[in-house]
C-alpha cells in the first residue's frame, strides 16, 4: 500500500493562511462598522465549514482504518485525535465571539475574537505541522487510494455548493503550475467548466469583498 498524500499538504496551506489572514481582517475593522464585520463573519463561518468538514472525514475515515492497521505508531493516531477535540474547544469559542462580535463591532468584542482567533491559530498549525511530519507518512503506507480519496468525496458531500466553489478558490490560489495541474486534473470535465465559468470569476469577487486590496494574498 502507497498512496499520495501531497494533496493534504495543499489543504493545510489554505488554513495556514486562512486562518492568519482572519485575525488580521478582524482587528482591522473598525468599532461600529457592523456591515464589515457580516463580511468577516460570513468569511469565517465559510472557513469553519471548511476545517469542519475536513477534520470530520479524518475523524470517521482515517483514523479507524489506521488505528486497525498500525501497532506502536497508534499513539501517533490517538494524538491527532486529542488535537482535533483541542481545536474543537477553540471553535466553540469562535461560535460564541464572532456573532457577539458581528452583532456590535465594538472594540471590546473585537478584541476578544482577535485573542480567540490566534489562540485557534497557533492550537491548529501545531496539529498541522504534526500531522504532516508523523500522520502523512503513516497514512502513505497504511490507507488505501480509495480511502484516501473518500475524504474528499466527504467535504464535497457535507459542503453547500456555493460554499465548496469558495473553498475550491481557496485550494487553488497559492499552488504552483503542477499542483494546478494535480487539482483541476481530478475534477470530471463539466466540474472543471464549471469552474472557469463560474467559480473562478465569484472566487476573485470573494477575495475583494473579504481582503480588499491592503492584505497580502499570502505569506
Amino acid at each position: 500500500m502507497s498512496v499520495n498524500t501531497e494533496d493534504m499538504k495543499i489543504v493545510h496551506r489554505v488554513l495556514r493562511r486562512e486562518s492568519r489572514l482572519l485575525v488580521q481582517l478582524v482587528a482591522a475593522v473598525a468599532p461600529g462598522d457592523t456591515a464589515r464585520a457580516k463580511v468577516i463573519a460570513d468569511h469565517y463561518r465559510v472557513y469553519r465549514t471548511g476545517l469542519h468538514n475536513h477534520h470530520e472525514g479524518e475523524d470517521e475515515l482515517l483514523w479507524p482504518p489506521l488505528l486497525s492497521r498500525v501497532d506502536l505508531e497508534a499513539d501517533t493516531v490517538l494524538r491527532m485525535q486529542a488535537q482535533h477535540d483541542h481545536l474543537a474547544a477553540t471553535l466553540t469559542r469562535l461560535d460564541a465571539a464572532v456573532p457577539a462580535w458581528e452583532a456590535t463591532a465594538g472594540a471590546d468584542e473585537r478584541d476578544t475574537l482577535v485573542a480567540a482567533l490566534a489562540e485557534h491559530r497557533a492550537v491548529l498549525v501545531e496539529h498541522l505541522d504534526d500531522e504532516e511530519a508523523t500522520l502523512l507518512p503513516l497514512a502513505a503506507k497504511h490507507i488505501t487510494e480509495r480511502e484516501w480519496a473518500s475524504l474528499g468525496d466527504h467535504l464535497v458531500r457535507n459542503t453547500p455548493k456555493p460554499t465548496l466553489l469558495t473553498l475550491f478558490g481557496a485550494v487553488l490560489e497559492d499552488t504552483d503550475t503542477a499542483e494546478r495541474a494535480v487539482v483541476l486534473g481530478a475534477l470530471p470535465a463539466p466540474v472543471r467548466v464549471v469552474w472557469h465559468v463560474i467559480g473562478r470569476p465569484r472566487y476573485a469577487r470573494h477575495v475583494r469583498r473579504v481582503r480588499g486590496r491592503t492584505l497580502p494574498r499570502s505569506a
